[in-house]
């Protein structure tokens, strides 16, 4: 069966802009990471409860893979699809680690929800599939789109290709699962401080080598002082010249010529 690949991604930077209802709006450069990925693919079964196949902590409920499988069939009502998933388990090679700031739950939900769409001749339009995906996740939408590098802003559903190089990056991950939640949670009570629009304009026209080089990896991200309040063993974990990824636990820089 083909295999597809869903790759990690970092946070350049990420920047809190200000508040829609519980979500915090931001403003963040997506990259992807040409090395990091998992592999999914249809594998055939012998029983019809929706499987997947893998290393995973969660139930298949709680799974971002099957909470796709749900927005895509809630969106399409669509009986082959059904179908195909009481045939066929989804097999997942799992390489990007989970709670990890690497977006590995959301790429695995965004290729499965390609996947489909090829498979079965849905036709429906990258729009249309990250519609769908942000119903899964607010990182969903990039990982639809497939840009080596985008800025994403709103709660993650504004996704606008960036026009650069594709930084080979060196990404290390402490075992220290992080919670997204309690990370934005410490961001609202202790941290607030959006920036104003102007300066997220001036950060949407950077480019992202030149601006990890001239930013202090403390100021890149909103999140990592929050991260740290919440989980004080990040600081052992940190390397000179390393960046933060989302909220966390990961740890990236351009790789070295």
């Amino acid at each position: 069966m083909k295999k597809y690949k869903a790759y990690a991604k970092v946070n350049i930077f990420l920047k809190i802009t200000g508040k829609r209802g519980d979500y915090h709006e931001i403003i963040s450069r997506f990259m992807r990471v040409s090395d990091l990925y998992d592999e999914l693919s249809f594998t055939p079964k012998d029983f019809e409860d929706f499987e997947i196949v893998g290393n995973f902590s969660c139930t298949t409920s709680q799974n971002t893979i099957y909470k796709a499988y749900e927005a895509l069939l809630e969106y399409t009502k669509s009986e082959a699809l059904v179908h195909l998933m009481q045939k066929y388990a989804v097999d997942v090679k799992k390489n990007i680690p989970a709670f990890a700031g690497l977006g590995g739950g959301s790429s695995d939900a965004a290729t499965y929800l390609k996947m489909c769409n090829e498979v079965l001749l849905l036709e429906l339009t990258l729009d249309e599939l990250a519609q769908i995906g942000l119903k899964v996740g607010a990182d969903v939408p990039f990982f639809i789109y497939g840009y080596d590098s985008a800025n994403v802003s709103g709660i993650g559903e504004i996704v606008e290709k960036f026009d650069e190089e594709l930084l080979e990056l060196d990404v290390y991950t402490p075992k220290i699962e992080i919670s997204t939640p309690k990370v934005y949670g410490s961001y609202s009570k202790y941290f607030y401080d959006p920036i104003d629009a102007e300066d997220a304009l001036i950060l949407k026209n950077v480019k992202s080598k030149a601006y990890l080089k001239a930013t202090a990896s403390e100021d890149a991200n909103d999140l990592f002082q929050p991260a740290l309040r919440e989980y004080p063993q990040l600081r052992d974990a940190q390397k000179d010249g390393y960046f933060f990824s989302g909220s966390g636990s990961s740890f990236f820089k351009v790789r070295e010529d």
